[in-house]
């Protein structure tokens, strides 16, 4: 298989599903070999034996990336199975809509944790690798809520705001050494989170994703368009980027069309 990922090795966490199960499937076809994180184990294992039988190369390892020994655990696993890293796709992620005085203090630490601490925790362990291999591509997941606030989703939004921050961080003392870091600031797209959303805010689904429509491309982002621009970020195709914050939105943060 060749592509343009042809002899990488990829590390996808949130991989069994939505955005992370549309990167794997893309990156395995442009010839990566992947590794899928997730809690999920059924789904995580489907979309490794999916990836395999369209010819590409793929394992799952159940992962919580919140979990310093969940997280060192994966990355020997993936450095054992195939010898390197060169991406890591930081994507796991998950959302607690409610406002700060609604918010409990344990949902507001795991936001925190799956959201942010974890690319702490995997950046650590996997920049070292790509160091001593002569670079890499490190894709952190922000939102647009990340660049702009929104209503009931105080934890949520606090920690994508930080992951643009620490990702600019991480690219000001990792260039000089070939490792480029950049974001991804998705808008509203058609995953199970979204769904989810939904069914916490108490209000029927269909309405709900009609309502994230709005923007001036009149519709959801797909998986698989998120799945493009963190290939474009993967791929030399974007070599002279590092320390940029990727809006993928269809136009929500330019305004309502």
């Amino acid at each position: 298989m060749s592509g343009v990922l042809s002899g990488k090795i990829a590390l996808i966490t949130g991989g069994a599903s939505g955005i992370g199960r549309a990167t794997a499937l893309l990156f395995a076809r442009e010839g990566a070999a992947v590794v899928i994180a997730d809690m999920d184990e059924s789904a995580g294992e489907s979309v490794a034996a999916e990836t395999s039988e369209a010819g590409g190369k793929a394992i799952f390892q159940r992962t919580d990336v919140a979990l310093r020994h969940d997280c060192d655990r994966l990355v020997q696993r993936a450095v054992s199975e195939f010898g390197a890293i060169h991406v890591l796709f930081n994507n796991a992620g998950i959302i607690r809509r409610a406002s700060a005085l609604e918010l409990s203090e344990e949902d507001w630490d795991r936001v925190m944790a799956v959201n942010l601490k974890s690319i702490f925790l995997l950046s650590r362990l996997v920049v070292p690798i790509m160091i001593n291999n002569g670079g890499g591509a490190v894709i952190n997941m922000a939102s647009g809520w990340g660049l702009a606030g929104g209503a009931r989703a105080a934890a949520y939004c606090a920690s994508k705001g930080a992951v643009v921050l620490m990702t600019k961080a991480m690219a000001v003392d990792h260039g000089r050494q070939r490792v480029r870091v950049n974001c991804l600031c998705p808008g509203d797209t058609d995953t199970g989170m979204l769904r989810n959303e939904a069914a916490q805010l108490g209000e029927a689904t269909n309405r709900f994703l009609s309502e994230s429509a709005r923007r001036p491309l009149g519709r959801l982002g797909k998986p698989e368009e998120i799945a493009r621009a963190a290939l474009f970020l993967a791929s030399d195709a974007s070599s002279f980027m590092t320390g940029a914050a990727l809006v993928v939105d269809g136009g929500g943060l330019a305004g309502v069309g």
